[in-house]
């Protein structure tokens, strides 16, 4: 069974934010919810780099650990998913994840909190696969169509890279041989505990 990750190669990416867009848009994401965005690192000075940044998927995810209800779940394919109906909106996920997936919206007055929203890698969520019930709550599944998300097929120059991790990895490795720099991976560490995709013996975690 494919294990399912996100590389974004930051040499390739230019700040267009089609990611962002194309994740809003095929998930009818709502307002002020951002399951997807770019960032800029040491903006404005030499070695500038953007990267997009989600929910990697963790290998060990540490919103699993904390959830006080187990609304988290890892599907075979390694996809970290979550069921709405269980999420009390404590935001202990918010917290815990070192990549500021987890989005807990302001529901009603008084700050409170509504149910969590996070990237499902495109992969919806306990409902039936394609029903609309799934829609409405984490949106299209992609991944039951066969298709990946929507976000990586959407990026102009392929920065962001998705699938069978060890398929994704020997596609920055080919990369950074024939580049010959940049096999820094942001975030690969952290997510999947392994080393760099773009190093000897990263592709395998």
């Amino acid at each position: 069974m494919a294990r399912m990750k996100f590389i974004c190669d930051s040499e390739r990416c230019i700040e267009c934010n089609s990611c962002v867009t194309a994740c809003k848009n095929e998930h009818e994401v709502p307002w002020g919810v951002n399951r997807r965005r770019v960032v800029t690192l040491n903006d404005g000075v030499p070695g500038e780099r953007s990267v997009s940044v989600a929910c990697m998927h963790c290998s060990d995810a540490p919103c699993m650990a904390v959830c006080p209800t187990n609304t988290f779940y890892r599907t075979e394919e390694g996809v970290v998913l979550h069921d709405k109906d269980t999420c009390i909106g404590c935001g202990y996920c918010s917290y815990a994840c070192p990549f500021g997936a987890p989005q807990v919206p302001a529901a009603g007055t008084f700050g409170v909190r509504g149910k969590m929203d996070k990237c499902t890698f495109c992969a919806g969520g306990p409902e039936a696969n394609g029903s609309q019930a799934e829609f409405e709550k984490y949106g299209r599944n992609r991944l039951a169509e066969g298709k990946l998300p929507a976000c990586a097929e959407m990026c102009s120059t392929k920065a962001l890279l998705a699938g069978d991790g060890d398929v994704v990895a020997d596609i920055f490795r080919n990369r950074v041989v024939k580049r010959g720099r940049g096999a820094e991976v942001w975030g690969w560490g952290t997510a999947y505990g392994s080393k760099q995709a773009g190093q000897p013996g990263g592709a395998k975690s």
